[in-house]
């Protein structure tokens, strides 16, 4: 079935100048949240100090899950700035199941080190807006993966859904899944071991960091899946 929708191309309706301007820029922002994905994560595994608690490999995880694998999950599509533009696609789209599946993997594990950690030291669990919002995340990442199976396996599953459209909701939701991820990360600075970790001007700093990946990911997702105009029949 023909769709009624067109998407629109990266760059569109801007001159020649414009449009080498803003790819230019778009690559820019591109390699900047390569760099800020990845320095999060090692600066928010150096201040968990992992192996002094059980606890201490939480942060550590997670920030390695969301911060690093499901944003270079995300940023293997981009055409400016990742280093496996020159890949096919089909390779593309193993090194992202890849990148997915180490998001499931150490969030999991991450997920456990908290809950053992709580268990240990008998506090109550989903006792916070960060751990609340934490499981939110899980479970759309969850909810994700699902989604990734259909789009790769939609005969096999026996779905009726066309394969555009089932392309255009795991988008969607790996959005709502990255967005979720940058609030619940933005909450973890205000839980009581950051506060005493990180003060004064770098704890703003730190605050502010995840929405610059999370603004270049919805650009990226939006400018690749945004409704242009209806097609005439």
């Amino acid at each position: 079935m023909r769709s009624d929708v067109e998407y629109s191309p990266v760059g569109e309706g801007l001159g020649m100048r414009d449009f080498w301007l803003y790819v230019w820029l778009r690559r820019v922002a591109v390699i900047a949240t390569h760099v800020t994905g990845l320095g999060l994560t090692l600066v928010l595994s150096l201040l968990s100090r992992p192996g002094t608690s059980l606890f201490s490999w939480h942060p550590m995880c997670m920030s390695v899950a969301y911060c690093l694998c499901m944003t270079e999950g995300i940023l293997l599509f981009s055409a400016e700035g990742s280093p496996f533009c020159f890949k096919s696609w089909k390779s593309k789209v193993r090194l992202h199941w890849f990148c997915q599946a180490l998001v499931l993997i150490t969030a999991a594990t991450g997920l456990w080190f908290i809950v053992a950690s709580r268990n240990v030291s008998e506090l109550p669990h989903l006792a916070s807006w960060h751990s609340l919002l934490g499981m939110c995340t899980l479970s759309a990442t969850v909810l994700q993966t699902a989604c990734g199976i259909a789009v790769i396996f939609p005969k096999l599953l026996r779905l009726s859904c066309p394969s555009s459209r089932l392309k255009l909701y795991h988008a969607t939701c790996g959005l709502v899944v990255y967005l979720f991820s940058t609030v619940t990360v933005m909450s973890a600075m205000f839980t009581d071991w950051f506060q005493a970790t990180v003060k004064g001007v770098a704890w703003w700093a730190f605050l502010i960091l995840p929405l610059f990946p999370a603004l270049v990911v919805m650009s990226q997702i939006t400018n690749a899946y945004l409704p242009r105009k209806k097609l005439t029949s």
